[in-house]
């Protein structure tokens, strides 16, 4: 019999790890092992219990849980979940949960009545966490990354188009980062989605722009796509591209979640599929789940050039395998490889 995945809830509030361990109750693979109302307590009981998964609350008496997740790291890498009440003015805190190797981080409802609403996203999360080694937890943590002229920089490529539209999920946020640090300020226009919470991709994007030779900005609906500018779709709406005659533009808008997501690669790729047509190139890159794999087959069959992250150098493989499978991509690179063959395939057009 496969071994359910063990969980502890680090959370100060009674009503809410009530709340969580009644909505997973019925997952016959997952199990609440124990539960603590701040981190001293949750450290006696990981010591204890050892769980597979931590779900973890920011603010909690006695120790805050991003001091907590950053010693945890450092003494005893295991995922964790970071489960929280974010609020705008302290998303800047809190995105650094990401980048001190938290697996996700899903926004805590107002109302505890809603939270049964997030069990999809949740469980999906606690099973792709559970599967992560630890070689792939040091890889979540996202280390200083200094901008750097490409190795292969080609001579010139000032250029409105191709639209290089990119996917990501689980593990994105180091790879975008990877990617955004070797491209030269000259280059066309780039579209990114990164599964995040709503106010995160504000500071996303300012981290982005801090290390990248083009300007980051996250999209507020109604930017003209320009050459040496990345536009990244803000959590909690989705984006897409438009046409309005020989120019692009991106729209910001609310709707159903897609895959689980908001923003979701779905929308964007098959936006850039219907109005870039050929004149695009489509990257999907480490993340659970299949959100992006039908978008990028939709680009491929309109001409677009497509690019997948190997399963190496992916910390979840989910959204490249899926896209692989059906036979949506050209080309499976290494994330290292992947600004390289770029310029390269830019320049051959």
């Amino acid at each position: 019999m496969k071994k359910k995945i063990q969980v502890l809830i680090i959370d100060d509030s009674k009503l809410i790890r009530r709340a969580v361990i009644e909505m997973l109750h019925s997952e016959k693979d997952i199990e609440i092992i124990g539960e603590a109302s701040d981190p001293y307590e949750g450290r006696d009981q990981i010591v204890y219990l050892n769980p597979d998964v931590i779900i973890l609350d920011i603010e909690m008496p006695r120790m805050d849980g991003l001091t907590f997740l950053e010693k945890l790291m450092k003494s005893k890498p295991m995922p964790v979940i970071i489960f929280s009440s974010l609020a705008k003015e302290r998303s800047k805190y809190e995105y650094k949960a990401y980048d001190l190797g938290a697996v996700g981080v899903i926004s805590k409802p107002s109302q505890k009545e809603k939270i049964p609403e997030l069990k999809e996203k949740i469980t999906d999360l606690i099973r792709t966490a559970s599967s992560l080694n630890a070689s792939q937890l040091r890889l979540l943590k996202n280390r200083r990354i200094r901008a750097v002229q490409p190795s292969d920089k080609p001579k010139d490529l000032l250029m409105s188009k191709p639209i290089i539209a990119i996917g990501a999920s689980t593990g994105g946020t180091h790879a975008i980062r990877k990617i955004m640090a070797k491209l030269p300020g000259k280059f066309p226009p780039v579209v990114m989605v990164q599964h995040m919470p709503e106010n995160f991709t504000t500071q996303f994007a300012a981290r982005l722009n801090e290390i990248s030779h083009l300007n980051v900005l996250e999209a507020k609906g109604g930017e003209q796509l320009i050459n040496g500018t990345a536009y990244l779709a803000p959590g909690g709406k989705h984006m897409e591209i438009q046409k309005k005659g020989a120019f692009f533009y991106t729209r910001v808008f609310d709707g159903p979640l897609v895959h689980h997501q908001k923003p979701a690669v779905e929308i964007l790729f098959d936006s850039v599929a219907r109005y870039a047509k050929n004149d695009a190139v489509g990257i999907i890159l480490t993340g659970m789940g299949a959100d992006g794999a039908k978008g990028l087959l939709n680009m491929k069959n309109n001409g677009a050039f497509t690019i997948a992250q190997d399963e190496k150098s992916s910390i979840v493989f989910g959204m490249p395998k899926e896209a692989i499978k059906l036979q949506a991509v050209h080309k499976i690179l290494d994330l290292k490889e992947i600004p390289n063959f770029l310029f390269r395939y830019l320049e051959g057009l």
